[in-house]
C-alpha cells in the first residue's frame, strides 16, 4: 500500500475546461468537412514492427489464443476501414507506448488521428495548418525540408554524410560503444532530437517535409534532387513535434517488405520480432484507396494552448497518479 497517495488530479479545471472546448473543437472541424468519426480497438492482436515504437503487452485470453497488445496508433485499423469503403475518416483514440515517460510523454496520451481520400500530403498540410492554427490562433506554418533544417541547425548534409562521420557528430551525446547499435537513422534521429528540434517552430509554426527514404514507414517515396524522400511531413511549434503525416502508401508488397526490414533492425537492436500485421496487408491488396493520413498528439496541442511544457499539467491523472 502507497503511503499518502496523491489522488487530486494534476490538471487545473481550467486545463480541464479547455481539454473538453479542445474536443469540441475538433469534432466541429471534422464535421463542417463531412469526414466520419470512427472508433477502432484499442487492444488487438498485433502491435507494430518500427524500431522506434515499443507497445505495451497485454495478457488476456481469448479466442482460443493468449496475448495482445494495447495499440499505438489506430493507423492498421482505419486503414482497413478505408480498404472497405469508408470514405475520409478521423479518431479521437487513447494510443499506449512502452517507455516513454517525462516532461512531453506519458505511456498512455490522446491521438487525433484522419485520413483524406484524394489528398496528397501538401493537401493534408494545409487542413492540420487550418485545424492547428485555427484552435492556437497562431501564423500558419512555413516550410522547410529536412535537408534544409539539418544543414542550418546541424551543418550537415543528411543525405551525403558518411556514417562514420555521422556517428563522429553523436560522439557528444553517446558513447561511441551505444552509438555503434543505432544505425545511420539512428544517429540521424539523435541530431535531430539535441541539435535541430529544439530550434523548430520559434517564431511561427514550422513543417518539415523531405526525410529520407529509410525514414518512410508507410509513406510513399519519390526522387528529388537525385536522392530518394519520402513524403512525409512534421509539424514543429516552440521546438514541439506535434503530428506525423504522410502521402500513404498503396502498395502492399511494398509494405511487407518494409516491415521485414523492420524486423532486421530489431534483432540487431536486441529488440524482440514483432509478428506481420496480415489482416492489415490483406486490406492493402484489397485496394487502399488514394489518401493522406496524419497522427497528431492532442496532449501536446493542449499543452501549446495553455502554456505549459509539463505535459502532467494537461493531464487529470498522469501515470504517476494512475
Amino acid at each position: 500500500m502507497t503511503e499518502n497517495p496523491v489522488w487530486q488530479p494534476s490538471a487545473s479545471q481550467a486545463v480541464l475546461k479547455s481539454r473538453a472546448q479542445q474536443l469540441a473543437f475538433v469534432r466541429g472541424f471534422f464535421a463542417e468537412r463531412r469526414v466520419l468519426e470512427v472508433e477502432t480497438p484499442v487492444l488487438a492482436q498485433h502491435g507494430v514492427t518500427d524500431v522506434n515504437l515499443d507497445g505495451v503487452f497485454a495478457d488476456v485470453s481469448a479466442m482460443g489464443r493468449r496475448g495482445g497488445w494495447l495499440q499505438t496508433s489506430p493507423e492498421y485499423h482505419m486503414k482497413r476501414l478505408l480498404a472497405a469503403g469508408s470514405g475520409s475518416i478521423y479518431q479521437i483514440s487513447k494510443v499506449f507506448r512502452n517507455g516513454e515517460c517525462g516532461r512531453r510523454h506519458n505511456p498512455e496520451f490522446s491521438l487525433l488521428e484522419w485520413y483524406r481520400v484524394g489528398f496528397d500530403d501538401n493537401a493534408l498540410m494545409a487542413e492540420v495548418s487550418d485545424l492547428v492554427c485555427g484552435w492556437l490562433g497562431c501564423p500558419p506554418p512555413r516550410l522547410r525540408s529536412y535537408r534544409e533544417a539539418m544543414k542550418v541547425w546541424a551543418q550537415l548534409d543528411p543525405f551525403e554524410i558518411t556514417d562514420r562521420d555521422l556517428a563522429r557528430r553523436c560522439e557528444q551525446w553517446l558513447a561511441p560503444g551505444q552509438i555503434a547499435g543505432l544505425g545511420r537513422d539512428g544517429c540521424l534521429d539523435l541530431v535531430m532530437s539535441f541539435a535541430v528540434e529544439p530550434h523548430l517552430g520559434q517564431d511561427v509554426p514550422e513543417f518539415i517535409t523531405g526525410y529520407p527514404a529509410s525514414q518512410a514507414a508507410l509513406a510513399r517515396v519519390s526522387e528529388v534532387d537525385g536522392h530518394d524522400m519520402a513524403h512525409r511531413f512534421e509539424l514543429y511549434i516552440n521546438g514541439l513535434e506535434l503530428c506525423n503525416g504522410y502521402w500513404e502508401l498503396a502498395d502492399a508488397g511494398e509494405q511487407r517488405q518494409r516491415f521485414e526490414a523492420d524486423n532486421q533492425l530489431r534483432r540487431r537492436a536486441g529488440k524482440p520480432e514483432m509478428p506481420v500485421d496480415d489482416a492489415f496487408l490483406a486490406a492493402m491488396a484489397a485496394g487502399l484507396p488514394d489518401c493522406a493520413g496524419v497522427a497528431l498528439g492532442l496532449d501536446r496541442l493542449l499543452m501549446l494552448k495553455v502554456g505549459t511544457k509539463d505535459i502532467s499539467d494537461v493531464l487529470a491523472f498522469p501515470f504517476a497518479r494512475a
